[in-house]
């Protein structure tokens, strides 16, 4: 299978702990974070995410909440997902594409 990614990726042989949480905090899934790049990352999730709106979410990296990066879904594979980071100027971007 050929890359097609742009970006170089970083490996976490362990993974990385973190959670993902709905922009208006009414969810929160632990996931861990397999690799990560500067425009995305993919995760593992604990648990289904059938049913919850993964449209933009916030991936929370630290346990205090601190760090955190706004995403988006791109492709879901079983317990896998792919997610994109979203830019502040990339969001007003879309808002406009979509007015």
């Amino acid at each position: 299978m050929t890359e097609q990614r742009k970006a170089f990726r970083v490996i976490f042989e362990k993974g990385f702990a973190a959670n993902m949480m709905a922009i208006d905090g009414t969810w929160r899934r632990p996931c861990t974070m397999l690799d990560v790049s500067d425009s995305g990352a993919r995760l593992s999730v604990d648990g289904s995410v059938e049913g919850i709106a993964l449209t933009e979410f916030f991936l929370v990296l630290s346990t205090m909440g601190t760090a955190y990066r706004r995403c988006h879904l791109v492709w879901v594979n079983g317990d896998e997902v792919g997610v994109q980071f979203i830019r502040p100027s990339e969001k007003k971007k879309r808002s406009l594409e979509s007015a």
